[in-house]
């Protein structure tokens, strides 16, 4: 059995430009890796059948799993005669905005690239994800990135300060098409990537707090108040910056001081049920 480790991000910013001519969003956005990680295992097998097993039931375990995917994608594109199982402990929740089931497919890409001994590259694999999902390249490489296009251009920078992460997901679902397509672009707020850029370059704990947005929230915040809450009580509670993850519905708050960060979990797990204090990780070394 080969472990892999699947880790979450986060968006530091995100932004939408445009919608493309076939039916995607143009977008820029700044993604960092946070020490909260679902952990693949993969096990050969004799026979053809890629097999799904994980530690959550509402993980799906056929194609429906971004996982099962790209196993499926590389047994057809190199002609793969053996079959795998799949297994996923699963720690980063479901549908939240923190790409969970593209981090497993990445992490997968890379775990059966060894098994396989397919010598690809990284960027190889990350080509090959992009065919799964928007967040799946940047999952291959992880860190911190500025991704564009459909998220599938990236462009590696430096890590961000380091600091607290507390991460609080209601238990609703957001569905992503639905908040692409609610978006109106012509009067949306757009944040400021290259100000975050420049933070992140400086290691400006307070510019980065500064700088956080997504264009997003104009949408998911409406649909679903509760998501709009839990922001408020992150803020009243001490948080240096508040923001909602992806399309949510997860919401993170960056936090500089341990013991305000224990404060602000015990605030809101009488809110949250799924709240999790963890650490940016940012640096790509440190994955593995």
């Amino acid at each position: 059995m080969l472990y892999v480790k699947a880790p979450a991000k986060i968006n530091l910013t995100l932004d939408v430009l445009n919608k493309r001519p076939d039916g995607y969003h143009e977008v820029e956005m700044i993604m960092t890796t946070v020490d909260l990680a679902d952990r693949i295992g993969l096990e050969l097998r004799e026979d053809d059948a890629i097999h799904i097993y994980s530690s959550n039931n509402f993980v799906p375990n056929d194609y429906r799993n971004l996982a099962y995917q790209a196993a499926a994608i590389l047994k057809e594109r190199f002609n793969i005669q053996e079959g795998v199982n799949i297994t996923i402990d699963k720690q980063v929740p479901i549908a939240a905005g923190l790409a969970g089931g593209s981090s497993d497919a990445a992490a997968t890409l890379k775990g059966l690239n060894d098994l396989w001994n397919l010598q690809l590259t990284l960027d190889e694999i990350a080509e090959i994800g992009s065919e799964i999902g928007s967040d799946v390249p940047y999952c291959v490489y992880g860190g911190t990135a500025i991704a564009r296009g459909r998220g599938e251009k990236i462009e590696h920078i430096e890590a961000p300060p380091n600091c607290w992460v507390v991460l609080a997901k209601p238990s609703i679902g957001v569905s992503t098409g639905s908040v692409y397509g609610g978006l109106q672009l012509d009067s949306i707020e757009h944040p400021d990537t290259q100000r975050m850029r420049d933070a992140i370059a400086k290691g400006s704990y307070e510019e980065m707090c500064a700088s956080v947005g997504n264009v997003l929230e104009s949408v998911t915040l409406k649909l679903h108040p509760e998501v709009s809450s839990i922001k408020e009580q992150m803020k009243r509670f001490g948080a240096d910056a508040v923001l909602m993850s992806g399309s949510g519905p997860t919401v993170f708050g960056l936090v500089s001081n341990e013991t305000r960060t224990t404060r602000i979990v015990n605030g809101l797990r009488g809110f949250c049920d799924e709240v999790y204090a963890i650490r940016m990780l940012g640096e790509r070394e440190l994955l593995d």
